[in-house]
């Protein structure tokens, strides 16, 4: 056993104490029996909510009707869930109801993969009833129980499964890949943020080609937002060598791929419910990609997009070009660090000096006339010192602004 477990022994040792069970379940075991990075740890007891705060001084009603706790013990916080049973499924995605029990095996009858319903005890020793550890060595995802009352219950599962597949790199299992054939129509009454987290799961992970390619042969992605009878596109997609890009690039890259302009791609990531920041993220990257297909950078575009808009839209212009080599991206980066100014507060004069010199009140000749400034500055035609700049102003006033 390894941390984070070990810090958290001591969490399952006290209510093993106060008479009780308690585990460690769910993704942490799966991810500890591959041998995968482990964030945190999620704890399942027989205790019932109010016996588990009974236990512990310091806790958080977090999900106390489904029977969760969150424990903080020393500088750590711990989801402790009480062993339960669920009612019928309502939304095809939330029980109308939870039943608290004191049995192990049932608690773990309810979840969702075979690889996700096993529990490891306080001294490393591994409970599986259904088979999980030969699914795990196997890399296979197979639901516990019929694939069709799992997907039907929890519709969300479906683009678990299909996550996994980009996370793991594991395949799923004929009997649940058929089922998620047939019940993909389910994700229609899906909120579509729980929809957006796992497929930024899928954008993320190294085997998103295959995820991809599941979406299509199922045609989940016919219920996803924005994707429907995209089906082309979707393949024009997996067509790139996108092994390389994040989260962000993938965006970027999905939005190339199915030709929106503007107005479409602001309104396809706003179904997706991305934040407004992200969304502007994306479509820089996405702008400064296309002006790199058909242009070098720049030194003004260099200084417009900022470091971690060039390093994006450099790797996303190298997927499309199907360029293996990434030296560019130093360059253009290199490029960028000894460029005289990184943004316009950096400038030596402000519009105040300007419009004093000028004595002339502001107006849009102020803000044409400090980016023609920021062009010369970058372009070394002159100094970023406050008395250079204004005879620089002062010659270009005497052959004219607009030759300058």
């Amino acid at each position: 056993m390894k941390e984070p477990f070990l810090s958290a022994v001591p969490v399952i040792k006290r209510l093993e104490s106060a008479g009780y069970e308690a585990y460690f379940v769910g993704g942490s075991v799966r991810d500890y029996l591959l041998g995968n990075k482990i964030s945190d740890v999620d704890i399942a007891t027989s205790a019932k909510p109010e016996e588990v705060k009974a236990i512990f001084p310091k806790t958080v009603d977090i999900g106390i009707q489904h029977g969760t706790v969150l424990v903080l013990f020393k500088n750590n916080s711990y989801e402790i869930t009480t062993f339960r049973t669920e009612g019928e499924y309502q939304d095809f995605r939330r029980p109308k109801e939870v039943s608290f029990i004191r049995n192990l095996n049932e608690d773990l009858m309810r979840r969702d993969f075979t690889m996700n319903a096993i529990a490891m005890d306080a001294n490393g020793s591994i409970i599986d009833p259904f088979d999980g550890q030969t699914a795990i060595k196997e890399r296979v995802i197979r639901t516990v129980g019929s694939p069709e009352e799992r997907f039907r219950e929890d519709a969300l599962r479906m683009m678990r499964a299909v996550r996994f597949v980009s996370q793991l790199s594991f395949h799923i299992a004929g009997e649940t890949l058929l089922a998620l054939k047939l019940d993909a129509h389910l994700l229609d009454k899906i909120a579509v943020e729980r929809k957006r987290a796992e497929f930024e799961k899928l954008l993320s992970g190294d085997n998103r080609k295959n995820a991809f390619r599941i979406l299509l042969e199922t045609q989940v992605f016919e219920y996803l937002p924005g994707l429907k009878k995209r089906e082309l596109k979707i393949e024009k997609l997996l067509s790139y060598p996108f092994d390389f890009l994040n989260k962000k690039e993938m965006w970027a890259l999905l939005l190339y791929c199915l030709e929106l302009d503007q107005q479409n791609s602001d309104a396809f990531l706003r179904n997706w419910r991305l934040p407004v920041k992200e969304m502007k993220e994306i479509q820089d990257i996405l702008l400064y990609a296309k002006q790199r297909l058909i242009k070098d950078w720049s030194r003004y575009d260099l200084y417009t997009a900022g470091s971690e808009t060039i390093q994006s839209a450099e790797k996303l212009y190298l997927v499309l070009k199907g360029i293996n080599d990434y030296d560019s991206v130093k360059y253009w980066l290199n490029t960028y660090d000894n460029l005289p100014i990184k943004q316009r507060s950096e400038l030596a004069v402000t519009g105040s000096d300007i419009m004093a010199w000028r004595k002339q009140a502001g107006g849009p000749w102020l803000k044409e006339l400090l980016t023609r400034i920021e062009h010369a500055v970058l372009q070394n035609e002159v100094v970023n010192e406050k008395e250079k700049i204004k005879e620089w102003l002062k010659a270009c006033s005497q052959k004219s602004e607009k030759n300058c």
